[in-house]
């Protein structure tokens, strides 16, 4: 669901965290985040900081606010704030050419001598006409956009996380039947093409445990859109899940399709969903966390890695205050920061 273009605006100072604005229901809804495309040399801080192998982009929205922050006296704010720049989040390429983004991303990784990691999202009928509505224009359009996608990956290291709540959004009916077809065939050819590049991890995604509660309902649309290819499926992109709750999801939905490793989003989860209508619990929820840091470390068999897909501060859209999908929201950011899991 909700997912960014370009972020347009970046530091902008907006309303305090609690507000409670109501926002169209959804369970499985994201907001779109910031791309790298103007992502600058990996700096030595953002080399040491993350223990995991994933890359920092340099120049995230989060950095630049810590910058601004510093330079105007919030030296504690600035400070809390690093507990999202120092870490590796994903890239989520915008528009009509993906190179610009995929091409600061791993040239910036390759540099430091780590894995980025990608969204491709971009899927015709995109989001089903919400807050991250759009996508290529035709299926021939999305698969030339995709050749250009994995070409600029070239021979470089990357995780691709395939067309967040695509499936998802098949499941549940949001997308309509006469699309169906399309979709499982788009889906199946972007994954081949992805993987014809040398170093590249595909993980197609599955939505998440409190959208679709129950996995096999997943079985038969993963199938068809060409999982068995794939390196895995990701779940909780942009959502609140609790670890427990998608690593039991996880291992559950593997057993169906025959035990595909899986990666999950723990950008936001630290203090789990928000309590009550779990369709209102998606959009900016108030008082969340950040969860577990990106690691590839996860003593778990069948996880492959614990991610930050959606960027913690991004928006996922104008309900309770917040602005556009995917545009930085520097209170929420700090909010998350402040309510961070515990290490």
């Amino acid at each position: 669901m909700h997912r960014l273009l370009r972020t347009f605006t970046a530091l902008t100072a907006v309303t305090a965290l609690g507000l409670t604005a109501g926002c169209s229901a959804d369970s499985g809804a994201k907001g779109k985040e910031r791309t790298a495309a103007e992502a600058g040399p990996t700096t030595d801080a953002a080399r040491k900081a993350p223990q995991s192998a994933f890359w920092v982009d340099p120049e995230s929205s989060a950095a630049r606010q810590v910058e601004q922050w510093e330079q105007e006296g919030r030296t504690q704010d600035a400070q809390t704030l690093k507990r999202i720049s120092e870490q590796p989040m994903a890239v989520w390429p915008a528009g009509d050419d993906p190179a610009p983004d995929v091409k600061a991303a791993v040239d910036g990784a390759e540099q430091a001598g780590r894995t980025a990691v990608l969204v491709a999202y971009n899927i015709p009928h995109r989001d089903c006409g919400q807050h991250s509505a759009g996508g290529a224009q035709s299926p021939d359009f999305y698969r030339q956009w995709i050749d250009e996608f994995a070409g600029t990956i070239g021979d470089r290291s990357a995780v691709v996380v395939l067309e967040p709540d695509a499936i998802a959004h098949i499941v549940d009916g949001c997308t309509p039947a006469e699309y169906h077809s399309e979709r499982y065939s788009l889906l199946s050819e972007a994954i081949e093409r992805l993987k014809r590049q040398p170093r590249v991890k595909v993980y197609l995604d599955a939505g998440n445990p409190g959208w679709i509660d129950q996995p096999d309902k997943l079985t038969e649309p993963l199938t068809q859109a060409g999982i068995a290819r794939a390196d895995g499926f990701s779940l909780n992109v942009s959502n609140f899940q609790s670890d427990e709750t998608i690593k039991t999801y996880g291992r559950s939905l593997s057993g169906t399709i025959g035990g595909k490793h899986f990666v999950m989003d723990t950008s936001r989860n630290g203090k789990g969903p928000l309590a009550g209508d779990r369709e209102d619990a998606w959009c900016n929820p108030p008082g969340r966390g950040l969860g577990t840091p990106p690691t590839d470390k996860t003593g778990d068999a069948l996880l492959d890695a614990a991610l930050w897909i959606k960027r913690p501060g991004d928006s996922d859209g104008p309900c309770r205050g917040g602005p556009a999908a995917g545009q930085w929201w520097p209170d929420y950011a700090l909010g998350l920061a402040r309510n961070a899991k515990a290490a």
